[in-house]
């Protein structure tokens, strides 16, 4: 482990890095890294096996809890900490860590699939849901907003640590379900539409659709089977989050 560094610049190199992980999508996928923040994710990362690269704590706060644990430890004031974040307060220290491998194949029989789902708090409270009732992996089609985002890694509340993700097209995704003759169902109204209280999804992939337009015609017409949420008449449609939340615990139940 290298020694605590002070930083003072803006101009300093780990501080430009730190910002480009905050806002730049393409950053991230080319540097391999990503951003977190405060001491609760620092303890899913280590518990989780991911070793932060690097640390930028606040110089006022304690430094004994944030030396060693990464290969490089950088000490900030306040007003340099708020500058390098996504948020207006952080919580003392920012981290980043690489990216882990996605995997090249179904992470398991029990998937929920995201559509176009462009709201970073939507894909992570999503994914954290995801964790909680056992899903085997979460995967997103092209459209989605960036999982490694500090928004979404942030709404994760650590499951980014936990649970697999997989992004890849509507092609891969189909042909990867073929192989583990594993069905593809939508939650959307269609002719042949179940009430997902009695659908089987004790081994299938579950589609969310987009926050604005569900999910898209052409993914539908890959979908064996559509699913509805029994509601009120009267209200079209739920919240993203929410829909995959009750999807998620059908699922959890039909094991």
């Amino acid at each position: 482990m290298s020694a605590v560094e002070l930083v003072t610049s803006r101009q300093n190199s780990v501080i430009r890095h730190v910002r480009k992980l905050s806002a730049d999508r393409k950053y991230r996928r080319n540097s391999g890294e990503f951003l977190c923040e405060g001491p609760k994710m620092l303890a899913e990362a280590e518990r989780w096996g991911f070793v932060p690269r690097t640390i930028l704590a606040c110089a006022e706060a304690e430094l004994h809890p944030w030396e060693g644990r990464a290969a490089r430890t950088v000490l900030v004031g306040p007003e340099l900490l708020s500058y390098a974040a996504d948020t207006e307060t952080p919580q003392g220290l920012l981290f980043t860590c690489a990216h882990p491998e996605e995997p090249e194949e179904l992470p398991g029989e029990r998937l929920l699939v995201l559509d176009g789902v462009q709201d970073p708090g939507n894909v992570g409270t999503i994914w954290r849901t995801a964790d909680a009732f056992g899903a085997d992996g979460l995967v997103l089609l092209p459209g989605c907003a960036d999982p490694w985002s500090p928004k979404v890694v942030r709404a994760t509340m650590g499951a980014c640590f936990r649970l697999p993700i997989l992004t890849c097209t509507l092609e891969k995704l189909t042909s990867l379900l073929r192989e583990k003759n594993i069905p593809l169902y939508a939650t959307a109204l269609r002719e042949d539409t179940w009430d997902i209280r009695g659908a089987d999804l004790s081994r299938a992939a579950v589609v969310i659709g987009s926050e604005g337009r569900g999910v898209s015609d052409r993914v539908l017409e890959a979908c064996g089977q559509t699913l509805k949420i029994p509601m009120r008449d009267r209200c079209e449609s739920l919240n993203a989050a929410m829909a995959a939340g009750i999807v998620l615990w059908e699922s959890w139940r039909s094991r």
